[in-house]
């Protein structure tokens, strides 16, 4: 695979994590990491790329005016860290940028954001008007206000989201680990993997968790299913650390390098795997599971043995095999009420009892993932 990928992206989305923002100390901002990244953006620009950031760092900005030494587990008090240190953390990145000429602007998304799709619209809209204009937009998520929001990983997922959101060439993960490895880097051995054709071929190797400072909420998983997500979607990813950022951008053989999918998924079915919240879940029988995995059918009533949650026809739920695994995602065609009398009965008998309206699918193929 040629690192060309990189060097001929003419739109890049850079992430980067709280511990790559805060240093070894983790609970302060490290405005040198900021200058730093901020200068490899305007060497970006003056090439002509067009760079979207997307920035951890709120609330580990905000433990040290709290006088906070650690990530605090409590929402209300992750909440106050990130309303104090959002304005800290865009403050900085807006010095560093007027040195460069350069004008930012702020964008609290959350990933409600990018699953409703009026929402998803209005997003991409303004993403598109500011890269038009010459603006780096700076996304964070909105901390200040989230609540299930802030949970493990968000920002790396939300990341390749707004890759795909703006049609993005290429995704670059800055972290403090400086590739993935065959091996947790800290065994003996452990190998960097220099680049990742198939990110769905990675089932043997084993991922580490968070950074080393203790401040950020992902780790390697997170930066794996970013893979997954943007890779789907037809945007490379790179995977390298601050200080290598230069090198990687240059072509070199740095970090990890995962190649976009040919075959990548149409839109609406990335969303629907991704960025879509499951409202309920169907608790299908073998024959509908092996129906669904090996021959890509639609989802019939008969099939069917139970349901969970409360949803309304339109919204994403999780169809589940006997042992529970989640194997697929699809838009339910009928409300939750509507389907415990539906249960194990064929089209036919359904338009026999119930009338003509309910002879159709629970989830039509079109309307399903696989996962």
């Amino acid at each position: 695979m040629s690192r060309q990928i990189v060097t001929s992206a003419k739109r890049v989305v850079i992430k980067v994590g709280s511990s790559t923002l805060t240093g070894s100390a983790g609970h302060e901002l490290d405005e040198s990491a900021v200058t730093s990244l901020v200068e490899i953006i305007s060497k970006l620009r003056r090439r002509g790329v067009e760079v979207v950031l997307v920035s951890s760092g709120a609330i580990a900005a905000g433990l040290a005016p709290l006088g906070l030494k650690v990530r605090p587990k409590d929402l209300a008090t992750q909440q106050a860290a990130a309303s104090v240190g959002q304005g800290r953390l865009i403050a900085s990145y807006n010095k560093a940028f007027d040195k460069h000429e350069i004008v930012a602007s702020q964008v609290l998304l959350t990933i409600d954001d990018v699953v409703r799709r009026s929402h998803y619209q209005n997003a991409q809209r303004t993403l598109f008007r500011l890269i038009q204009m010459g603006v780096v937009p700076i996304i964070n998520e909105n901390d200040t206000v989230g609540v299930s929001e802030i949970r493990f990983g968000d920002n790396d997922r939300l990341a390749a989201l707004v890759s795909h959101l703006i049609g993005a060439d290429l995704l670059v993960l800055v972290t403090d680990v400086d590739g993935l490895y065959d091996a947790p880097p800290s065994r003996p051995g452990a190998a960097r993997i220099s680049e990742v054709p198939d990110v769905s071929h990675l089932g043997d190797i084993e991922i580490g968790g968070v950074g080393s400072s203790g401040v950020g909420s992902g780790g390697m998983v997170t930066k794996v299913e970013a893979a997954r997500i943007a890779t789907g979607a037809g945007v490379s990813m790179l995977l390298t650390t601050l200080a290598d950022l230069p090198s990687a951008l240059g072509g070199a053989d740095i970090g990890t390098l995962f190649a976009a999918r040919t075959d990548r998924k149409p839109s609406r079915l990335l969303w629907l795997a991704h960025a879509a919240t499951p409202h309920g879940k169907l608790l299908l029988d073998q024959g509908a599971t092996t129906a669904i995995k090996e021959r890509g059918t639609s989802l019939l009533a008969a099939g069917v043995n139970g349901v969970e949650g409360d949803f309304i026809a339109g919204d994403t739920v999780e169809l589940l095999s006997p042992m529970r695994e989640v194997i697929a995602r699809g838009l339910i065609a009928f409300d939750s009420s509507e389907i415990p009398a539906m249960l194990g009965k064929t089209t036919k008998q359904l338009a026999q009892e119930l009338g003509p309206e309910y002879e159709r699918e629970l989830v039509h193929r079109d309307d399903l993932v696989l996962l």
